[in-house]
């Protein structure tokens, strides 16, 4: 019996089918048994499309446009008096008020961004970046509407503002994430207005939880679902549509997106928007201290069985920390009887302290541990450095140095007002020193918690760590930034 080609193309292939389904229908059941495959189906509440989930939340998601008015650099029209006569008068009648004295000029500029409503009153949350600056604000709407806005606070720390429209109309919202527990792998889709493309969307998943950039003493989400310029301030949703984290940076050499985009987390995000929206500011702790990161060498200096802690590099001057008698080199171990795993987390935890709060730090000092009780003081934005406690310092040393005595001129040059430090003369090429960044003219100011005031104290000080068969000793390091700790391994030196 014959069948047409068709047929027995069709025939074929359900035969094919029918005789795989009976050999897993008989294959024996150790055979089958195998482990739950992570990946390569779709599992129970994984997306097929979405559609549903954008079209719910993007009522709430608004582009921002901003006014920016920057000044000029000043232009010298040069002595209008030294003009012709003739000439003078012709620029007068043609331009009044040419070569009269008058106020910086000023450019203007537009700026785009993102944002995303969490009331039906119209608070809006964006960036800092987005907003900073700008002379007038407007917030468009996926339906062509537009609104003024006001800005009703911005912290420049975590890059978040809030905004209010100035209608009585009921708008459509979001809300954060009651309870953010992301895994790197989640689902999550970002909403927003990239190149002034407004009402785009973009879906991916969870790169990295707890991402460290730069100085930033707060920790990001990271991202591959696309985020360009202009979705700054945009929101990133979960599955069921609460906002997980506020678009705030991306990693790229051109400015476009490869992948690699950081949000704000939620957590964080809603507690700083709601104190903008109820104090107009965010009013942080302030110890008062230059802090840096306790690397194994330092640790090892200091008979620390781990890396922990923050190293005081400096005080400064009338701040809490100085009242409170910390001294530089004081490592901060404990506060309120917690452990400080880092630099960024001591930042982090003494901004979350209320004004006056009486904190109890523990720390090390000359190998012995002493209790300093705080009174917690307000953080100045305007006057201190937006990274760190005060300022987050993170230098390493080797040796490789050649030193001598440090002159009046070099003590003014580094802004040294004791009379202690030795001055590096040279740092040999290729050595650890100059790897790790130290150079020429700056100044060792103590080592061993010794202070140094010549190079034969420096040498001193490094025989007593020998002796005291020490791994590593501890130095202060001056340069024309500020002063900053290091260790130095006795076990690798020549």
């Amino acid at each position: 019996m014959t069948f047409p080609a068709q047929l027995r193309k069709i025939t074929i292939v359900s035969l094919t089918a029918l005789a795989f389904a009976g050999m897993v229908a008989y294959m024996p059941s150790a055979a089958i048994a195998k482990e739950k495959p992570l990946a390569g189906i779709l599992q129970p509440g994984t997306p097929v499309s979405f559609a549903d989930l954008v079209e719910q939340v993007s009522p709430a998601v608004v582009s921002i446009n901003v006014t920016i008015k920057k000044p000029l650099p000043a232009q010298s029209m040069g002595n209008f008096d030294e003009l012709p006569d003739g000439l003078r008068e012709w620029l007068e009648r043609q331009m009044p008020g040419f070569g009269q004295p008058d106020g910086p000029r000023m450019r203007e500029g537009r700026g785009l961004g993102s944002g995303f409503l969490i009331s039906t009153d119209g608070y809006v949350v964006t960036n800092h970046h987005v907003v900073n600056n700008a002379t007038e604000i407007k917030v468009r709407f996926q339906d062509s509407r537009e609104f003024d806005a006001k800005l009703i606070g911005s912290d420049q720390r975590t890059d978040l503002a809030v905004l209010k429209i100035e209608s009585d109309e009921k708008f459509p919202h979001v809300k954060f994430a009651d309870d953010v527990k992301v895994r790197v792998g989640d689902w999550v889709v970002a909403v927003g207005n990239p190149f002034g493309l407004g009402g785009t969307a973009t879906a991916g998943i969870v790169s990295a939880t707890g991402r460290e950039i730069g100085n930033s003493a707060y920790n990001f989400i990271q991202l591959d679902a696309s985020i360009n310029q202009g979705n700054s301030g945009g929101p990133t949703f979960d599955l069921y549509g609460n906002v997980i984290g506020v678009n705030s940076q991306i990693l790229s050499p051109s400015g476009g997106n490869i992948g690699i985009g950081f949000a704000i987390p939620a957590k964080l995000a809603s507690k700083i928007t709601t104190e903008l929206i109820e104090k107009g500011e965010v009013v942080r702790g302030w110890l008062g201290v230059s802090v840096q990161r306790v690397d194994e060498d330092m640790a090892a200096s200091q008979g620390l069985e781990r890396p922990y802690g923050a190293l005081v590099a400096d005080v400064v001057e009338d701040s809490p920390a100085e009242a409170a008698g910390f001294k530089d080199g004081d490592i901060i171990l404990k506060l309120d009887g917690t452990d400080i795993e880092d630099q960024r987390d001591l930042t982090r935890r003494v901004g979350d302290l209320f004004v006056g709060h009486k904190a109890k730090f523990t720390i090390l000092r000359n190998g012995m541990q002493k209790t300093l009780r705080v009174k917690i003081g307000k953080r100045d934005e305007a006057k201190l450095s937006a990274s760190g406690v005060d300022t987050v310092r993170d230098k390493a040393d080797e040796f490789g140095m050649v030193l001598a005595p440090l002159d009046e001129e070099g003590r003014d040059a580094l802004g040294i007002s004791d009379k202690r430090g030795v001055r590096i003369v040279r740092v040999k090429p290729d050595s650890k020193a100059y790897r790790k960044g130290i150079r020429s003219g700056y100044a060792i100011l103590s080592a061993n918690n010794m202070d140094v005031f010549s190079p034969e104290d420096f040498t001193k000080a490094i025989e007593k760590a020998r002796k005291k068969k020490q791994k590593a000793v501890r130095i202060l390091v001056r340069n024309p930034r500020g002063q900053s700790y290091t260790a130095l391994r006795l076990d690798d030196m020549n």
